[in-house]
């Protein structure tokens, strides 16, 4: 297991992880809340309904179609999105900025749009702009199709995902950090790497 012990006490930061489908992201950040004290993952917002076994509050902020419209009137979210034309997906400013201001440390997975809209909120936002740090997961385009053909996805939706993947890895260039995927170990270890440089870049701000 890789250590992460060092530095609990030190400056909070916001690790946004984007990347494709398959590149492990979401088990990055579970790992991160599981092993590393004092970090936590960001609650989302979402339209939709909860599962069985789902809490208000922990799992997501369950909120109605109306609820959702008057925060997004009230221009409460740092980014949002609607899921498969479906349900709507949004990232309360509160939930990130209220932690942050007390001196936790968190982490979220997003698509890359998603990380475009938290720069655009970074730059309006000198908290959010000093203690984010965004990270884009990158997996060689053959072991991408790889992984999704051992998940059984479907021809039609690993293409489809294929071409999502190499439309993102254009933007790889925008990201503050990026790890080119291998093992779940390295990946992590490179996260742990990428988060106590991340706590540097804060303390130097001041």
């Amino acid at each position: 297991m890789s250590s992460a012990s060092a530095t609990e006490a030190s400056a909070p930061v916001l690790l946004v992880l984007a990347g494709p489908a398959g590149s492990g992201k979401t088990t990055l950040c579970e790992r991160m809340v599981a092993e590393v004290a004092g970090f936590s993952r960001v609650v989302t917002t979402t339209t939709r309904e909860p599962r069985p076994g789902e809490v208000n509050g922990v799992d997501y902020h369950f909120f109605s179609a109306e609820e959702f419209d008057q925060r997004l009137a009230e221009n409460a979210f740092l980014e949002w999105a609607w899921v498969h034309r479906k349900n709507r997906y949004g990232t309360l400013a509160s939930s990130v900025l209220d932690p942050l201001a007390a001196g936790r440390s968190l982490i979220i997975n997003v698509d890359v749009q998603g990380v475009e809209n938290f720069r655009r909120a970074a730059a309006a936002n000198p908290l959010l702009a000093r203690h984010m740090g965004t990270v884009y997961i990158d997996v060689p385009i053959e072991e991408l199709q790889e992984r999704l053909v051992g998940r059984g996805e479907s021809e039609t939706e690993i293409e489809r995902r294929m071409i999502t993947a190499r439309q993102e890895q254009q933007e790889r260039a925008k990201f503050d950090y990026v790890i080119t995927s291998s093992t779940k170990a390295a990946d992590f270890d490179a996260l742990l790497e990428i988060w106590r440089e991340q706590q540097e870049r804060v303390s130097a701000v001041g």
